[in-house]
């Protein structure tokens, strides 16, 4: 059986409730989901008996943005230390400015960390903004990967105004502006980016720094053209990602043996882009 990274997993705790808030409920409610918090040992159940054999796990601060307490990084590494399954994302809410920025560079130099995670919908910003320069330019100093949220979110959705969550924050082509800055930042676009999706091929493919997970999406739903693009001019920079609990990789996973891959192309998407990406 081939290896699998899930390069996109959301601790499905108390922890990732009382930091969704309300607007978590909504997206439950968008997924259609059934959900009750799972003690982080049971989600590593899940991964392991869908075939996962090393997942990203997410931290998540959008303090300033939504109230709500973070998902903190020193738990993550927590995590990580004690499961072999897990590597861990930090988060660090960009409002925060210079504490953000030391916050960091501990998550890296103290904590052992992976990368760094951001969902601009919740956390409330634009990563096009130059008053976030000096973060995007100490996160290319650290060396790691850097995620950012692409195109809808289930987070808020069905609410009235959304649970004030502004879509505009996740266009790739703010992205863009910070790829083409931060030369030797690495950079995720999670999500196939709908309805933004051409955008973020485009991106992906004029820029070597920039890729994208497909995430969030049951495979079958997925837009034609994002499945063309992985197949062919792309294949190297996609990475499988569940969006877990959103969604499962046993479903995911499932819908992806249905559809036309080559045999190449499912490698690299399920674990050869992820190992040669974050140096595994």
């Amino acid at each position: 059986m081939a290896t699998i990274i899930d390069t996109h997993v959301h601790p499905a705790n108390d922890l990732f409730v009382e930091q969704g808030g309300e607007s978590l409920q909504h997206a439950l409610d968008y997924f259609g989901k059934d959900f009750s918090p799972e003690p982080i040992e049971e989600t590593g159940e899940k991964l392991r008996a869908a075939g996962v054999d090393t997942a990203i796990l997410f931290a998540l601060d959008s303090e300033s943005n939504t109230g709500t307490p973070a998902i903190p990084n020193d738990w993550v590494a927590e995590v990580k230390d004690d499961y072999d399954l897990f590597r861990g994302f930090a988060s660090v809410d960009p409002h925060k400015g210079e504490s953000a920025r030391q916050e960091a560079v501990r998550a890296i130099e103290d904590l052992d960390l992976d990368g760094f995670k951001f969902q601009q919908a919740v956390q409330g910003f634009s990563p096009s903004d130059r008053q976030y320069d000096e973060l995007w330019a100490t996160l290319e100093d650290l060396g790691k990967p850097v995620l950012f949220h692409g195109g809808h979110t289930g987070i808020g959705a069905g609410s009235p105004g959304g649970d004030g969550l502004m879509l505009k924050h996740t266009r790739p082509l703010h992205i863009d502006e910070v790829a083409a800055r931060y030369p030797d930042l690495d950079i995720i676009i999670a999500h196939p980016a709908w309805p933004y999706h051409q955008e973020q091929l485009s991106i992906v493919t004029h820029k070597s720094n920039v890729y994208m997970d497909l995430s969030g999406w049951r495979p079958k739903y997925i837009p034609d053209e994002v499945i063309h693009y992985a197949k062919s001019r792309i294949s190297d920079k996609v990475l499988f990602g569940s969006d877990y609990p959103m969604v499962t990789p046993d479903v995911w996973l499932s819908d992806f043996e249905e559809m036309d891959f080559d045999d190449e192309t499912r490698e690299k998407i399920l674990h050869e882009n992820a190992e040669r990406l974050f140096d595994l």
